[in-house]
């Protein structure tokens, strides 16, 4: 039998006075010289990120934490770390949502709520669900893995141990970013449990002939795919292939930390007024303490360097990995990372559901909560059926 236990949060004192300090001693370099954010994130705005941070109350975080129910068990020898909040509707559907980077558990903190008690938001019961939310490995407070292995595929067995643990045989799946990949193998693994699965940002890849004829929706997905691997992912390459190196820094630096974080939690959602601002600088905040004071920004890198080793490398070797469970999903249009409907097709054998939204970017549970609620519930409905 699988043991969990209740973890309460209380991070010492100690921790946070050294934080303190060190955002204190910052040390920052000169002024970009570009008028945008194509040297990084611009100093005027990590300035911001830090101001707010010292102004950051921890304990007020903790506390709101807590008021969550929040477990550890220990799967295939980590202690992975979770919230379980349970729907007081007997009919309701497990469900396990899964984060990416530069994530964490707190991008589905507004939404336990809508999703376990519908009727007290405003839905109807037949919405409900039971909710399982882990903190991947090495992230927040899971345990930081000490051995090679914990990739995406390993993870997804671990969640589906720990669902087994609570007592859920049959249950839906949730995911974004790398909690999109989790959740699809997932899916792949224990097709005959997963009743449905929901993502943001499907691993689904042109192959070489889309290139040859694309239409114009597709050329500007492609152009911005293509820009992403160019200009946008040289964090990914150094977490990919040297993840210990940058490690050091990003546990020694708070600052180093938030800029590393914040700049993809600006570049990567909505920023548009009429469309909410994206990532709130608060929100932000609430999600590096979390790194920082668990200690995570290197485990969380060493992720990368696994996932990468492990994912299939090319849109062939994709599809020659198949999903059959019903698959719905939710296009946010600043996603950096788009994905063409016919391309999903040829992985996600049931794809049942195809919606592209009109504003929100790769932090949906951060940027449009209410949105994201809607879309589960949409996509479950059909589970469900």
């Amino acid at each position: 039998m699988t043991e969990i236990e209740p973890y309460p949060i209380h991070v010492p004192d100690h921790d946070l006075a050294d934080l303190r300090n060190r955002l204190d001693r910052a040390r920052l370099p000169e002024r970009e010289t570009v008028p945008d954010a194509t040297q990084g994130i611009e100093l005027d705005r990590l300035e911001t990120l830090l101001d707010s941070w010292r102004q950051h109350d921890w304990r007020v975080t903790e506390a709101r934490w807590n008021t969550i129910p929040h477990y550890r068990a220990s799967l295939d020898g980590l202690r992975i770390a979770f919230w379980h909040v349970r729907s007081p509707e007997p009919a309701a559907l497990p469900l396990v949502l899964t984060h990416g980077w530069p994530g964490s558990v707190l991008e589905f903190e507004n939404v336990l709520g809508p999703l376990t008690d519908p009727v007290a938001h405003g839905g109807p019961a037949s919405d409900a669900f039971h909710v399982v939310v882990p903190a991947l490995p090495g992230f927040g407070f899971s345990e930081r893995p000490r051995e090679r292995g914990w990739n995406p595929g390993r993870t997804a067995r671990a969640w589906a141990e720990l669902m087994t643990a609570l007592g859920y045989e049959r249950f839906g799946a949730h995911g974004g970013d790398w909690g999109a990949y989790v959740s699809t193998e997932l899916a792949r693994q224990a097709p005959e449990r997963v009743t449905g699965l929901h993502l943001t940002m499907p691993p689904a890849s042109p192959l070489p002939g889309d290139r040859l004829d694309p239409g114009p929706a597709e050329q500007r997905m492609l152009e911005r795919r293509d820009l992403h691997l160019m200009d946008g992912y040289g964090f990914g390459l150094i977490m990919n292939t040297r993840p210990q190196t940058l490690g050091y820094s990003l546990l020694d630096s708070p600052a180093g930390l938030a800029a590393w974080l914040g700049e993809k939690f600006t570049a990567y959602s909505d920023t548009r007024p009429e469309a909410g601002g994206g990532v709130s600088v608060r929100q932000q905040v609430d999600g590096i303490s979390l790194y920082w004071l668990t200690g995570t920004g290197a485990s969380s890198a060493r992720w990368y360097w696994e996932a990468i080793r492990w994912v299939p490398r090319s849109a062939e070797e994709e599809n020659a990995q198949p999903v059959k469970v019903p698959t719905f999903c939710s296009l946010f249009p600043a996603e950096p990372w788009p994905t063409a409907r016919r391309w999903a097709e040829r992985r996600y054998h049931d794809l049942r559901s195809w919606h592209e939204l009109d504003r929100g970017g790769h932090f949906p549970g951060l940027e449009q909560p209410d949105l994201l609620v809607s879309e589960i519930r949409a996509a479950f409905r059909h589970a469900r059926r």
